[in-house]
């Protein structure tokens, strides 16, 4: 990938994370977050293909992804709906994701960072994440909804998930 590529992929990931943002913001009730309850599809229509629900399962902690975009499948391969962390990702990528995620739920804040793909095979790929913290009561976090730009190689050929044997 051109210089120029990535840095126009970046910069349209920047835009589409400002966009999810607002639209989490929008949804606030002065201090309190929002919840799930509160998220309506057609609000951010343009980004759901790399949408993700994220469930906190309390005791003990760990995520469950209730719902992924469609998108999501050609970067994991794999339908990861209803999957736990472990079961999606190998120790070192879930022990990433855990720690990230427990951030967004203890703090009460939105988290934001990049995460290669190099885990799976394919370092040429990124993810540009943000997670965004939802709780029914607008306090307790126990959901995360989540936006992931693809970033790389694999995000320009439009790969579809299905793979020829």
């Amino acid at each position: 990938m051109k210089m120029s590529a990535q840095l126009s992929a970046s910069a349209t990931a920047a835009r589409a994370h400002q966009e999810m943002f607002a639209y989490w913001a929008s949804l606030r009730r002065g201090a309190s977050l929002p919840a799930r309850g509160d998220l309506h599809p057609s609000g951010i229509k343009r980004l759901l293909p790399t949408v993700s629900l994220i469930d906190v399962v309390r005791e003990p902690r760990d995520y469950r992804l209730r719902l992924a975009g469609t998108g999501l499948y050609g970067v994991y391969g794999r339908e990861i709906t209803g999957k736990a962390l472990g079961e999606v990702y190998n120790t070192a990528a879930g022990d990433y994701w855990r720690k990230e995620l427990d951030k967004v739920v203890d703090e009460r804040r939105p988290g934001v960072g990049v995460h290669s793909l190099a885990w799976r095979g394919a370092p040429h790929v990124s993810i540009l994440w943000l997670r965004l913290p939802l709780a029914t009561n607008g306090k307790d976090v126990d959901m995360i909804l989540g936006y992931d730009a693809i970033v790389g190689a694999q995000a320009e050929g439009g790969f579809s998930g299905i793979r020829a044997a």
